[in-house]
């Protein structure tokens, strides 16, 4: 019997690490990720509050972000340089302005309307417009004859309902409801106060509105992102040019639509650590302990984590920024939660039948990849 135990503590040796402590590190591990991606959110909220432009703050976060991979570009060009061409930097252009001129900057501007919490709600629409593009794109199978097909249309289908939810009713505030009071607060009894109102109530439908637009440039930016790590798997290469090429683009942007050159300065406070928090946990370290966890636990372990940003999100933006989650934010957020888990669901048991019960399926090319992956990075 000792010499089993024996053996036993030898191969856990071995592998670095005992069996249950292999099962808690990557569910820590997503719990940060999800806490460092609503912290981005939170601090860029503070930040644009203070009166940062959001603009500008994607393109320091995004300049931060190409710095910090320069190193790893030029190590790994001196010693395995994978050939370039016209055809693949164009292709990593369009990448960029998806997911980080047209995302990012939606992202941003949507928070500033509404509020770190109502993103991270309208953050798992992605799932949903994924697979609609993915079927478009006949990436997907779709088979309504089967169960798990008619699954991810209705789940398809619930997401975007809470998101119209969102949009369409805000209702009175959650903290009234816990007070006994049926008074709405989004919409008090002075009429003196009406113009605010009106104004609050066109921003909170404006920033959702932004942030549908930012969950379809993701899917758009996740379906190319597919498509040329097929053709092309280094990593680090696609995500240099990524930031860069984005860096450029936002930058351009920034020039155009901004109103003077007093935008750029950086005051020594929220918006120099908001910026500086993007570019070095929102890219780099998010990224790496996200790449880490997916090849550990695979990528339907990671997107299931997803709906706790919700609940980080409110408790953050309450404790920080005083923000009040409204009665149609939880009624939407519930609804769109129930869909992604819906389709997520549906798509991992097909992926399981597919890969005939291999271990995480993490290197198998599939159909179902780029639905999975849509949930890695926000």
């Amino acid at each position: 019997m000792n010499r089993v135990q024996d053996r036993e503590r030898e191969r856990e040796r071995e592998m670095g690490m005992t069996p249950w402590l292999e099962d808690l590190v990557p569910f820590a591990a997503m719990v940060m990720v999800e806490c460092l991606d609503v912290g981005l959110t939170t601090l860029s909220k503070a930040a644009m509050t203070k009166g940062m432009n959001h603009y500008v703050f994607v393109v320091y976060s995004n300049a931060l972000a190409t710095i910090i991979f320069l190193p790893l570009f030029i190590f790994q060009r001196k010693k395995t340089p994978p050939p370039l061409s016209f055809s693949l930097l164009s292709k990593f252009f369009l990448l960029s302005f998806a997911g980080i001129t047209l995302l990012q900057n939606c992202v941003f501007a949507g928070v500033s309307y509404s509020s770190p919490t109502l993103g991270s709600a309208m953050s798992n629409l992605a799932p949903a417009f994924t697979f609609i593009l993915a079927v478009f794109f006949r990436m997907e199978k779709l088979d309504l004859r089967c169960s798990k097909g008619q699954i991810k249309v209705m789940g398809t289908l619930v997401s975007i309902s809470g998101a119209l939810v969102i949009i369409i009713y805000k209702g009175p505030a959650i903290l009234a409801l816990l007070s006994h009071s049926g008074q709405n607060t989004s919409y008090p009894l002075n009429p003196s106060s009406a113009p605010k109102i009106l104004r609050a109530t066109s921003n909170w439908i404006e920033g959702s509105l932004f942030l549908v637009v930012a969950s379809l440039s993701f899917s758009i930016w996740n379906i190319g992102q597919a498509a040329i790590l097929e053709r092309y798997p280094s990593k680090i290469t696609i995500l240099f040019y990524y930031y860069f090429f984005g860096t450029i683009q936002c930058a351009l942007l920034t020039l155009i639509v901004g109103e003077d050159s007093s935008i750029w300065a950086l005051t020594p406070d929220i918006e120099l650590i908001s910026v500086l928090y993007s570019g070095i946990c929102g890219s780099a370290v998010v990224f790496s302990v996200l790449t880490w966890c997916i090849k550990m636990k695979g990528p339907v372990f990671a997107a299931m984590f997803k709906p706790l940003g919700i609940a980080i999100a409110a408790f953050l933006g309450a404790i920080f920024l005083g923000d009040t989650f409204y009665t149609g934010s939880v009624i939407g957020a519930i609804l769109i939660v129930i869909g992604f888990y819906g389709v997520i669901w549906a798509q991992s048991v097909e992926g399981k039948a597919e890969n005939h019960g291999v271990a995480n399926g993490l290197q198998q090319a599939s159909p179902q990849t780029p639905l999975l992956e849509s949930q890695t990075h926000v």
